[in-house]
């Protein structure tokens, strides 16, 4: 078996990755390798890997290189997690230029123009791998972990349709946080279903596996209680400044705002989770994802959303991405090696959530979007979850934003100018249009190396 790692020189990709990997008995044997165009990252995670699994007395082998095709060549498995050029400078310019000319964006990482232009610079390197798969490895299985997750599945959707490409995301892991203190039961306790578009989901079934009962009563009632006591992302934040450490439970945080009482943080109810609250309280269903995701995809998000705290939780990213120590280890982060696993027994279990073509799993969504949905994992299949009767009033909200993937795909795949303003032009978080040209030409002026394409 031979397991491509596209993006492996980012250590905190490559060794979470192959600690995934490495913890798992079914997958013993196989060959990773590891690809990045950086030399000289690629070949430090190569070294780390190759001592880690000499220490370790482990099956694996692990070869390193910078070029695709030979990275692909008999590959059963190819995962993806790339960036291009410096993350977050460009990720400041996508959040910050769309406000400077008027446009009210909470993020700008997946959705509103921000998403889009992040889109617009990552799905071409992404379809140049998906061309290679296509000619060296057909029948690999190609998963993906880059952002905007929903453009990306989408587009390589409808120009490799007879790919098999999965995007991959951890947010269903936030309700592992904290459902099982809301419910008071173990996690393993709790049967879930969620679906929507990536990071913009709701929990749709909730139940208690030893009584069969239906545990989303509990959860309504519940939450809101919960939630006003939670550290939110400002609390995390200010505590990290001030002690310079990063948190390893929210419990210290919580220690640090009842012992320091006087140190500036004032507690919000539902920190971080404004817009979260008002998706619960009037649409019923509860998101799984934080303001700053569901806050890109929402016209009315501005005047919801705690945006001091988003403007806190990215503070914090980006602080802990550079702190964090990444290390190997022997433990299962990431929902990509289940599947796997999954695939090579023909297991048929359930996982929480993958990123797909819409096969009529909601139905009230056009068929050429990725949605994100729950999938039974087998050989020859990823069988997603159908919804039949998902919740109308969300669903509006979904259909909301379908058009812009519509548009941004067209906009990569024929390089149309035209289809970049039509994208920004039928966002629901955009309202304005006079300086549109103006801000869509700028982008592409300062984006050049990643975007000259558009024309």
């Amino acid at each position: 078996m031979k397991i491509a790692l596209f993006g492996a020189g980012s250590a905190q990709f490559g060794y979470g990755t192959l600690g995934d990997i490495f913890q798992s008995k079914i997958l013993e044997g196989a060959e990773i390798s590891l690809m990045d165009i950086n030399k000289e990252s690629l070949e430090k995670v190569r070294s780390t890997a190759s001592d880690f699994i000499i220490k370790n007395n482990l099956t694996y082998s692990v070869t390193a290189t910078t070029s695709r095709e030979e990275a692909l060549k008999g590959a059963d498995f190819v995962i993806i997690s790339i960036e291009v050029g410096d993350r977050f400078e460009l990720w400041d310019m996508d959040w910050k230029v769309p406000m400077e000319f008027g446009i009210n964006q909470v993020y700008g990482e997946n959705g509103g123009p921000g998403g889009l232009f992040h889109a617009l610079r990552i799905i071409p390197p992404i379809l140049e791998i998906c061309s290679d798969v296509d000619s060296i490895c057909p029948d690999a299985t190609v998963f993906c972990y880059s952002n905007p997750m929903t453009a990306i599945v989408t587009t390589v959707s409808r120009k490799y349709p007879d790919i098999k490409f999965i995007g991959m995301c951890h947010e269903i892991a936030s309700l592992e946080r904290y459902l099982p203190t809301i419910l008071q039961t173990d996690y393993s306790n709790l049967k879930l279903r969620a679906a929507g578009l990536n990071h913009f989901s709701i929990l749709l079934e909730a139940s208690y596996k030893d009584i069969k009962k239906d545990a989303y009563p509990d959860i309504r009632k519940k939450a809101p209680v919960f939630f006003k006591d939670e550290p939110g992302y400002s609390d995390i934040w200010d505590y990290t400044r001030k002690t310079g450490s990063i948190p390893e439970t929210e419990g210290s945080v919580k220690r640090f705002i009842s012992e320091s009482p006087k140190n500036g943080n004032i507690r919000r109810e539902w920190a971080d989770r404004t817009l979260f609250k008002e998706i619960l309280n009037k649409f019923n269903y509860l998101p799984i994802t934080g303001d700053s995701h569901l806050g890109e995809y929402i016209s009315w998000a501005g005047e919801s959303a705690d945006l001091k705290g988003i403007l806190d939780f990215y503070s914090f990213y980006r602080y802990s991405l550079l702190k964090r120590e990444a290390k190997i280890e022997l433990k299962l982060k990431e929902r990509v090696v289940p599947v796997m696993e999954g695939i090579v027994t023909d297991s048929g279990y359930e996982e929480y959530a993958v990123n797909i073509p819409n096969k009529g799993y909601i139905p009230d969504l056009p068929s050429w979007i990725a949605v994100e949905v729950p999938a039974s994992i087998h050989k020859t299949e990823i069988k997603g979850i159908t919804f039949p009767d998902y919740p109308k009033g969300f669903g509006a909200l979904l259909r909301n934003y379908t058009g812009v993937y519509d548009l941004t795909a067209e906009a990569v795949l024929t390089g149309k100018r035209e289809y970049v303003i039509q994208a920004l032009l039928v966002n629901p978080v955009i309202s304005n249009i006079r300086r549109m040209e103006e801000m869509v030409d700028l982008m592409l002026e300062q984006q050049n190396k990643w975007l000259s394409y558009i024309n």
